[in-house]
């Protein structure tokens, strides 16, 4: 599990304070024959349940993103799981349709944002691609590129920029989905990269080289559960 602390209030950082000092406490209480700390170790999924609350309550400030959704029924369907109250084929049930329902709301809201019609942009210049059980790859040459969508299912993605390009001081969204699956984005060296996805036991990773300035900014932003977002020039 990743905990973003990109955003400006340090969440990711005071919930892992509070959690090490939970832990804490709970060794002490353990050694004075007072509490067993087994038992805690059975409500680890109350921390995406916290972290998922938190990034839902910030969300609905700019426009309601399902990510924080997702991320607490997921931590609700473990902790069921961890008490017996939930089996393994029926958690399963519970996973795929929180994720089948990120799917179907990511979906339609990205079809329902200003300026998604196809008569507003160009099709050069998005980048939309799509794998479900297979490999992708797709290249931009646009002299304006806006930005798109990856979605990666049990697949990958290869989503290639590098002669793509933007005017000075603008910037691109790149949406992405992985589950259980891999999403690599190359990018041109004179564009700076900001990650703001959420991993659940995945990750996002910039390995690109900085730009001396910020002119041409590629957002990256998404969710990846079991699988990994890479950017790299």
């Amino acid at each position: 599990m990743t905990i973003n602390c990109g955003d400006q209030r340090p969440v990711g950082r005071l919930i892992l304070g509070i959690t090490v000092m939970v832990l804490g406490l709970a060794l002490a209480l353990d050694n004075f024959g007072l509490f067993q700390v087994r038992h805690i170790f059975r409500l680890w999924p109350v921390i995406l349940i916290v972290i998922g609350l938190t990034r839902l309550q910030q969300s609905l400030r700019h426009g309601g993103r399902p990510e924080g959704y997702a991320l607490t029924l997921i931590g609700v369907g473990l902790l069921l799981m961890n008490f017996g109250l939930l089996g393994f084929r029926q958690a399963l049930a519970f996973f795929l349709l929180t994720v089948g329902g990120v799917i179907v709301f990511r979906a339609w809201r990205g079809a329902n944002q200003p300026g998604a019609d196809a008569a507003s942009l160009e099709a050069s210049q998005r980048m939309d691609a799509f794998a479900l059980l297979g490999g992708v790859h797709r290249v931009s040459r646009a002299t304006d590129f806006r930005g798109g969508s990856a979605s990666a299912a049990l697949g990958g993605c290869d989503i290639d920029l590098r002669e793509a390009s933007m005017p000075e001081g603008t910037s691109a969204v790149l949406d992405t989905l992985a589950i259980m699956g891999g999403i690599e984005v190359r990018v041109p060296e004179d564009w700076s990269v900001e990650t703001r996805g959420m991993a659940v036991l995945g990750g996002f990773e910039d390995k690109t080289r900085r730009p001396l300035d910020d002119r041409k900014r590629l957002v990256i932003t998404g969710l990846a559960v079991m699988g990994g977002v890479e950017v790299k020039n």
